[in-house]
């Protein structure tokens, strides 16, 4: 971006919330579902329905107020948010009006140095978060003849959290929006699946001069569904809103959507003002109290928080940032992870067997870690082995891992039956080390004259000596040993 300017980003982030009923029926909470299997009168808006408000989804957004240290609000109210599309049946969206459930809280992130100049943690403000109803969803023919609409999703409760423009690039943006998902998710309120729409991103963002402090012109974007999105599409529209200013041209308040496939983002309507929606008080549900003892409640119910997580893992294990965030991704692989750590003795290890092999073989399933065959008790027992150099990283990985995936065993079993100990007697590396010395004068010589990197070559030709039983690690002090001496 033209140093002279600097964006000003706020998100707007829809919690599709883990209810098992809607927001203001019976109707079961499962968008999943065949089209329109899960809807009543007061989710299809008839006549003569009458809204009751979900508990859950208000303990749910208590749990979230109290995780961002904001201001839960004793009294709240419902209003009417008028707007007409084809997938919400009633023509309005029950929402929360002047008053939301939650204000005034905080997520503090990374800041980008690139842009502030320092680096450290910076404080954004989430300025409310309040409760409300989804919309039906479209579904739209290839052909581009006919749509359909499915209303099960009609009536899913959503919490929407509104930070404030305090974000100042795309980076920012995203790094905030991954903390938010660890939140809701950590917090159990959110499944936080962004590609079929239970946690999605709209963002407000505009540019003006460094220094200045008015604001700029706000175009929305519209549905971002991935954090990679986010970046590309931020950084796009900011690009394009000073390339316009440079040319003297006015920003339009607009609200756009980002066409991957292109790379940019597209024009779609203009922005709509609070008075389009022609807001009124909800006439069928009273004001939302919430007295201290049910705040109370739920702060005692809170679990530790991703972030408080990841640093005491960073603390404990000496783990690096992102690997901390990814382990704490979803709470079943987070308490997976620390079993792991807790019973192999070995944070890294752990970690790196999380990361690695176990995360690839989540992503070829598809499936989660609560479907992993392993007990995290026998994946410890794996990662013990590797770390106290009975059993090579290589053995593990390729001979032993899979055996234990398919329902063969335990590791040391294994390792047993496969016969694969690794050699960790030092004379008897030494006895071979010594061998491939002699058998190779050539790039000895080569080594002692300067050419360290031949030394992986007989690094490999004891390993093959030995039949891949050897210690690597002592293979390599042995071999640097006997270089070392004329």
């Amino acid at each position: 971006m033209n140093s002279g300017y600097e964006a000003v980003i706020g998100l707007e982030v829809h919690v599709q919330l883990q209810t098992r009923s809607k927001m203001f029926c019976a109707c079961r909470n499962a968008a999943d579902a065949p089209p329109n299997s899960y809807t009543c009168p007061v989710c299809l808006g008839l006549p003569g329905a009458l809204p009751v408000l979900n508990a859950e989804a208000v303990r749910m957004a208590l749990t979230l107020g109290l995780a961002v240290e904001a201001k839960i609000q004793p009294v709240s109210t419902f209003y009417r948010k008028q707007y007409f599309y084809p997938d919400l049946p009633k023509g309005y969206q029950i929402t929360q009006g002047p008053v939301a459930i939650v204000e005034n809280g905080f997520l503090d992130i990374p800041g980008d140095a690139r842009v502030r100049g320092k680096e450290g943690k910076v404080r954004i403000r989430v300025e409310r978060a309040h409760l409300e109803e989804d919309a039906g969803k479209s579904h739209h023919d290839l052909d581009g003849k006919s749509s359909h609409v499915d209303l099960n999703r009609a009536g899913v409760p959503l919490l929407e959290i509104v930070g404030a423009p305090d974000l100042r690039s795309a980076q920012e943006a995203s790094d905030c929006l991954k903390s938010l998902h660890r939140l809701v998710v950590g917090l159990g309120i959110c499944d936080g699946n962004m590609e079929e729409g239970s946690f999605r991103c709209d963002a407000n963002v505009s540019v003006r001069r460094v220094g200045e402090a008015a604001y700029g012109t706000r175009v929305e974007v519209k549905n971002l569904n991935s954090f990679r999105f986010v970046r590309q599409a931020l950084d796009h529209e900011i690009a394009r809103h000073v390339v316009l200013l440079e040319r003297g041209e006015a920003v339009q308040m607009e609200t756009r959507g980002w066409d991957a496939s292109l790379g940019e983002t597209r024009g779609q309507r203009t922005k709509e003002a609070a008075m389009d929606y022609r807001y009124f008080p909800e006439p069928d549900l009273p004001p939302l109290s919430i007295n201290p003892q049910e705040v109370e409640a739920a702060r005692q119910a809170l679990p530790e928080l991703p972030e408080r997580r990841i640093q005491r893992w960073r603390d404990a294990y000496g783990l690096g940032l992102d690997e901390a965030q990814t382990l704490a991704q979803s709470p079943a692989f987070a308490a997976y992870f620390e079993a792991v750590a807790e019973r192999s003795g070995s944070g890294h290890g752990a970690a790196a067997w999380m990361l690695g092999e176990v995360s690839r073989t989540l992503n070829d399933g598809g499936t989660g870690i609560e479907s992993f065959p392993i007990a995290p008790e026998a994946m410890a027992e794996l990662v013990r082995l590797v770390e106290t150099r009975i059993l090579g990283f290589g053995a593990a990985k390729d001979q032993v891992f899979p055996v234990m995936l398919a329902g063969g065993g335990d590791a040391e079993s294994i390792v047993a039956q496969k016969g694969l100990a690794q050699v960790s007697d030092r004379r008897v590396i030494q006895a071979m080390v010594a061998q491939v010395l002699v058998a190779n004068p050539g790039p000895v010589a080569q080594i002692r004259a300067g050419k360290e990197s031949l030394k992986g070559f007989l690094v490999g030709q004891v390993i093959k000596a030995g039949q891949g039983k050897l210690d690597a690690k002592l293979v390599n002090e042995v071999l640097s040993e006997a270089l070392a001496k004329d």
